[in-house]
């Protein structure tokens, strides 16, 4: 009989672009394979739990589609596998290098684009892209896609990216999710956040557009019309200065909180809310209320109502909340939006920092179709973009104004190369494709935003095929390319070493024996008694915007409302929310057996009483457009949600469309306010019978 296979447990850390960055111990088993994946209790923030995704990696990391040797493309673009021949490593790096720089030599450095996003959060095999980069003077990157705009607004008003331990959710009395659903997209805050609701009774608020997991576990569910966030929190603020809650010594003593901060305030009523969120009078004054009235109340700020053209302005007017009732003086109370903040980490070597030269253009990832496509806008008057070489993202599924994206890509004087795990939208439109390693297959270090831990993580099996990590093959073309820089010569741990002895913190191999090491600081620094982030030590109503962007004319003086966003029109009715998928991430797990069983097909959510208007039967194929394109797919009615308002929880491969178009088509490449960033909920869509 065969014998079962020998199981040893062995610590990883979690790279996908999610706030937790869990701590793992993985399944390995002899033949080189692995089984489950767990939480690992060694990180008291992961605490053991993790989610679905991760813990059936197995059927990632082993699934018999991934990518096993260098591919090159024989046939036409976009069609997938049946377009490509094998070919060896040496012949394809030739070919890359060969290419990059044959663009260089005619059109400029700057002709060339690495392009690379959070397909791996770890710092070696992420951000060493950047070290090529900047020793060959190729076009820079601004990384607007995911947190741009909510950086810039949580800053404007707290001064520094750090927050309350997500941790002390277990001694809060009041936890607000707001424009997050961790049940999909952070599964640790339900944790934390469960302690909270078993041994204190807390309440839980989730505010949101649409009836999300965990707007279903919620007490209290405010379906706000996307875009809309601010108005809610300068409402709640208004009855907080109105009925008393508001703690006057702490604004005096840690604010810049004036008479006209008031004066602005009072005419931000419910009244005046509740016509521009769609929420009632009373829904919003019941919430002021239970929040002015709980000491120990804690916000947990997430993304998604940053991803708006006014987002930046929202996350600072919610910012603003636990600062009118003192809320941070207390354990379990203030806020967190995210931690990176924390982390005083010199990325020199691994990121090629000596190299920099800030002369060279910068294009910003959000905007990339228009880039290709030739805007003038985004070229910043150097040279059309004439080679991609693409790491760790999928833009022509995730980038918005994808027709733009698709058409750029199909362009036959753009030259592009993908090392990617799969046979992904994006690598299907290239012209070689370098098969890449998993997190389980490589060395690396990781912080996280969600909690206070820097971890490092030792490959646990050897990799698929003849797969190869973002390292080997960033060291490889700058061989080929004359790139001269110590970090091309290092291994991956020696880079880690490097940077930590650069920060004055122990060595990798010590973080690897303690399973990490906790960098959160003192109660009285986490939570801003000793002073907010800015100069003056005060937390801001009234922001600096021009601190965080150029692009300020519009940005209001105190909290508001900014009325900026894609509105609906009568010919566009619905208000579009692009939502992630429970089961995937970003574009991540979209092959895996899980979790294409679970979603099953793409949908778009809509009110019962809107599909009655437009005569559509549930599950029934509808057709979605606007200005920039249009999909089909099929509808579900869901309740939870305000009418007129859609919901399409992606990513979904554009493959997986009826007409084989995504849910990007859609999204606008428009840049928020003040500094820029991604406005993938900001859309106004039709919806027809298809």
């Amino acid at each position: 009989m065969p014998r079962d296979p020998e199981v040893e447990l062995v610590p990883s850390v979690c790279p996908h672009d999610c706030p937790s960055t869990c701590a793992l111990e993985v399944e390995r088993l002899d033949g080189g394979r692995i089984g489950r994946v767990h939480g690992s209790k060694r990180n008291s923030y992961t605490a053991g739990v993790i989610c679905a995704k991760v813990a059936r990696y197995a059927e990632r990391v082993h699934h018999p589609d991934r990518l096993r040797t260098p591919l090159r493309r024989v046939g036409p673009k976009g069609v997938g596998l049946s377009s490509f021949e094998p070919m060896g490593w040496d012949e394809a790096l030739d070919i890359v290098a060969g290419k990059l720089a044959a663009v260089a030599a005619r059109h400029g450095s700057e002709a060339v684009l690495p392009y690379y996003y959070a397909g791996t959060m770890g710092y070696v095999q992420r951000d060493g892209i950047e070290r090529l980069r900047h020793v060959m003077r190729y076009s820079r990157q601004f990384n607007t896609i995911c947190v741009a705009l909510a950086d810039n607004g949580w800053v404007a008003g707290v001064g520094a990216k750090r927050g309350v331990d997500a941790r002390e959710m277990a001694s809060s009395d009041l936890i607000v999710v707001w424009g997050g659903n961790p049940v999909s997209t952070q599964v640790n805050v339900m944790t934390h956040l469960a302690r909270a609701r078993k041994e204190r009774g807390a309440k839980l608020v989730v505010i949101d557009p649409y009836r999300t997991g965990s707007a279903e576990q919620a007490d209290i569910h405010l379906a706000v019309r996307p875009g809309t966030d601010g108005a809610l929190a300068c409402a709640v603020m208004h009855v907080l200065f109105k009925e008393g809650h508001a703690d006057r010594d702490y604004l005096a003593r840690l604010t810049d909180a004036s008479p006209a901060l008031e004066a602005h305030l009072a005419s931000r009523t419910p009244e005046w809310a509740a016509a521009i969120t769609g929420l009632t009078v009373e829904e919003i004054v019941s919430f002021a209320r239970l929040y002015g009235q709980t000491k120990r109340s804690y916000i947990r700020v997430g993304y998604g109502f940053s991803r708006t053209r006014n987002g930046s302005a929202q996350i600072h007017a919610v910012s603003c909340l636990p600062a009118v009732t003192g809320a941070w003086q207390y354990e379990g109370g203030g806020a967190l939006y995210g931690q990176s903040g924390l982390y005083k980490l010199d990325r020199t070597t691994i990121q090629g920092l000596d190299a920099l030269d800030r002369s060279v253009r910068v294009i910003d990832q959000s905007r990339l179709g228009p880039a290709l496509v030739g805007d003038p806008r985004d070229l910043a008057g150097g040279p059309p973009i004439h080679a991609l070489f693409i790491q760790n993202t999928n833009p022509v599924a995730v980038c918005p104004e994808s027709a733009k994206v698709r058409a750029g890509f199909l362009r036959e004087d753009l030259f592009v190369a993908v090392h990617e795990q799969f046979m992904t939208d994006t690598a299907a439109m290239a012209d070689i494709v370098l098969p890449a390693t998993t997190f389980l297959e490589h060395d690396d270090f990781y912080t996280a935003s969600g909690h206070t831990y820097l971890q490092v993580a030792k490959k646990v099996i050897a990799p698929h095929g003849e797969s190869r990590s973002n390292h080997e093959v960033i060291c490889a073309l700058a061989a080929r390319l004359g790139a001269k820089h110590p970090g091309f010569e290092m291994t991956p741990w020696q880079l880690i070493d490097d940077m930590l002895a650069r920060s004055n913190l122990p060595d990798a191999e010590t973080f690897h024996q303690k399973g990490g090491i906790d960098m959160a600081p003192p109660f009285e620094t986490a939570h801003f008694l000793d002073g907010f982030g800015h100069k003056d030590r005060r937390f801001h109503f009234a922001p600096d915007w021009k601190a965080v962007g150029n692009d300020c004319a519009n940005m209001p003086k105190f909290p508001d409302h900014m009325a900026t966003n894609e509105e609906a029109t009568p010919d566009k009715p619905f208000r579009l929310v692009a939502a992630p998928a429970r089961s995937y991430l970003n574009t991540s797990f979209t092959e895996t057996p899980g979790s294409l069983k679970r979603e099953k097909r793409p949908t778009i959510l809509v009110h019962p009483r809107d599909l009655g208007q437009l005569g559509v039967a549930p599950g029934a194929l509808v057709r979605v457009g606007n200005d920039r394109g249009q999909i089909a797919l099929h509808a579900e009615a869901r309740e939870g949600q305000q009418p007129g308002v859609v919901v399409i929880e992606s990513i979904w491969p554009n493959t997986a469309f009826v007409e084989g178009i995504g849910v990007n088509v859609l999204t606008s490449a428009d840049p928020g306010y003040p500094g820029g960033g991604a406005v993938f909920h900001d859309t106004a869509v039709w919806l027809r019978p298809a």
